[in-house]
């Protein structure tokens, strides 16, 4: 009995299980960021309004399933992808995955559902993007850049490099895949944090309206959020998720 105990811990908490216990930690978090400051943002353009707008529906219609898309498509590898718990009672009920292991992935997700609530409320406060010009404009840019730079990293890891520099067909159907889920989740990020911040992700978008229009103001947050959040990224991806030097594809699952 004691034996199978500890050979379940050894399987829930092996470095491949957590690694998939992050990733959907970190896909439902991008999913519940993206949903939640998408709604938020489209009720800012709307101040004062009680009557439902198809606008608004929308848009948090499109952020979602730019949002969900590219949350699949970051966890896959990792731990299937599920960002929801429903899959993955789904998943549990059908044998595919182990209860206990169900159980943690639910807990992850609950986690990162939570914690993306509460940065969105607590940066947001209801303000708009003159409201946001400091601390809490740099660490909104900090995660929306977070999450377009941890998918350019489950897109194409750099650190993978193909033999003679040749691309095949399946690897240009890889990178086909992987620009479109790094549109989306810049579209997702958009729609969650435009009214908040301006959605810049990228210093060059700030600095060059700046230069045109003279007005440098606050390009500090534009500067340090954005890289920040993209430093962040890589030793997530590359030092925990992936950290030995070879694709995604090729870690462990723990997902049949």
């Amino acid at each position: 009995m004691a034996s199978c105990v500890v050979a379940c811990l050894q399987q829930c908490f092996s470095p491949s299980s957590l690694r998939s216990y992050l990733a959907e930690f970190i896909s439902t978090f991008l999913f519940v960021f993206a949903t939640a400051g998408s709604a938020i943002s489209a009720r800012m353009l709307t101040p004062g309004s009680t009557t439902p707008d198809a606008s608004s529906l929308v848009a948090t219609a499109v952020a979602q399933a730019f949002a969900l898309s590219v949350a699949v498509f970051v966890a896959a590898d990792a731990s299937g992808g599920h960002a929801n718990p429903a899959v993955t009672f789904d998943f549990a009920v059908c044998g595919h995955i182990a209860v206990q292991t169900a159980v943690l992935y639910c807990a992850a997700q609950l986690l990162g559902a939570t914690f993306a609530c509460l940065v969105v409320h607590t940066l947001s406060a209801g303000q708009g993007r003159r409201g946001h010009d400091g601390f809490g404009a740099s660490i909104m840019e900090a995660v929306a850049t977070f999450m377009v730079v941890y998918t350019v990293h489950a897109a194409c890891d750099p650190r993978f490099v193909r033999a003679g520099g040749r691309r095949c067909a399946a690897a240009a159907a890889e990178t086909a895949a992987g620009s479109v889920a790094i549109g989306l989740v810049t579209g997702a990020c958009a729609l969650a944090t435009g009214p908040l911040t301006g959605a810049s992700m990228n210093p060059a978008r700030s600095f060059g309206p700046a230069v045109v229009s003279g007005d440098f103001r606050n390009q500090a947050v534009y500067w340090a959020g954005p890289m920040v959040g993209a430093a962040l990224a890589a030793l997530v991806h590359q030092h925990v998720m992936y950290p030995a030097p070879a694709r995604p594809g090729s870690v462990e699952t723990v997902v049949v």
